[in-house]
């Protein structure tokens, strides 16, 4: 099968079934033991440093690997994906350009859906019958969180890093899928380990992992991850169509729809409070101002920019953070 780099989690049901490895360009990014190396890459074609780290390591990670084709996603993801695909077309990378609406109508997905389905030769009939098959797999998807939050077994690094894997299905469905189904089986055997504070982390998945260990210093567990748990669909199952499944995405639209999704969690979840990771200059910093006004627990800010572990700064301001809570969730004043 031909890879194909993804600059965001798009309708990998078309690519799957036009005989595609969709590669997230993300994860290559992130995951790598030498990350900073795709960075200095882009800098050194010409990326200018007061650019988000990630559009920069999306660049890297492309080129580096030998990508020849990628998905970019012009609207309803990053507002430098355009600039950064004009870039790689001038590479002579192929671009395959999509697009998640604003106007956030069924109409208008649907419109959008056909358009890529036309792009990759396929079918609607065909792109469903790879929806059943994913959707055997988004139920493990839905199982790893549940062992979060509910039966308090599965780690939130686990958590985070099973859920954000389905953004590509780590290039082999039936590996990803043996895989997982091994790690639920680990996890279930395992005793439930109980925190004070239950955490939700929402906005990017963080260029900082570290973070996950470092809130259970204080009691504290993230319970909820919000975008990585979108990568997953985990109301797929409920979707009678390729076309309602990605109408119901909440991350490509408007920061109000992923306000109900994420208080609809803060509920399920008993969530004591709520980490918004946003990265240095993202236009995602700004939403911070209606987050904390609209949802329903106290919320913190951290931002990242181009280091893979938190600064002392910010842990700082995490630990002041989480004190308040437990302060406030023990009757301390």
């Amino acid at each position: 099968m031909k890879k194909i780099g993804l600059t965001t989690t798009v309708p990998i049901e078309v690519l799957l079934t036009a005989g595609y490895t969709p590669i997230d360009l993300n994860n290559v990014f992130v995951g790598s033991t030498d990350y900073s190396k795709y960075i200095d890459l882009a800098e050194k074609d010409g990326f200018p440093k007061s650019l988000c780290a990630w559009i920069k390591g999306i660049y890297g990670a492309c080129i580096s690997n030998n990508i020849k084709e990628i998905v970019g996603v012009h609207d309803g993801d990053c507002s430098n994906t355009k600039a950064l695909t004009e870039v790689l077309s001038m590479k002579g990378i192929k671009v395959y350009p999509f697009s998640y609406p604003s106007s956030h109508s069924l109409k208008d997905v649907k419109r959008e859906l056909n358009t890529f389905m036309d792009l990759f030769h396929v079918t609607l009939e065909e792109v469903e019958k790879t929806k059943d098959k994913l959707n055997k797999l988004r139920k493990l998807g839905i199982e790893i969180d549940r062992l979060t939050f509910e039966d308090n077994k599965a780690t939130a690094l686990e958590n985070h890093i099973w859920q954000i894997s389905f953004s590509d299905l780590n290039g082999n469905i039936d590996n990803f899928s043996n895989d997982l189904t091994t790690v639920i089986e680990t996890i279930k055997k395992r005793e439930p380990h109980y925190s004070k504070l239950r955490l939700g982390y929402i906005g990017v998945p963080p260029m900082t992992t570290d973070i996950y260990d470092f809130v259970t210093n204080f009691d504290a567990k993230i319970v909820y991850n919000e975008v990585q748990r979108e990568f997953a669909f985990p109301r797929a199952l409920k979707a009678k169509n390729i076309y309602e499944q990605y109408l119901d995405y909440t991350y490509p639209y408007d920061v109000y729809f992923r306000i109900d999704e994420i208080n609809k969690q803060i509920k399920n979840r008993e969530i004591d409070g709520i980490i918004h990771y946003t990265q240095a200059f993202c236009y995602r910093t700004i939403q911070d101002i209606v987050i904390k006004e609209k949802l329903n627990a106290p919320v913190i800010n951290i931002e990242g920019d181009r280091l893979n572990q938190l600064d002392a700064r910010t842990k700082l301001r995490l630990e002041a953070f989480l004190d308040m809570l437990l302060d406030a969730k023990e009757g301390i004043f």
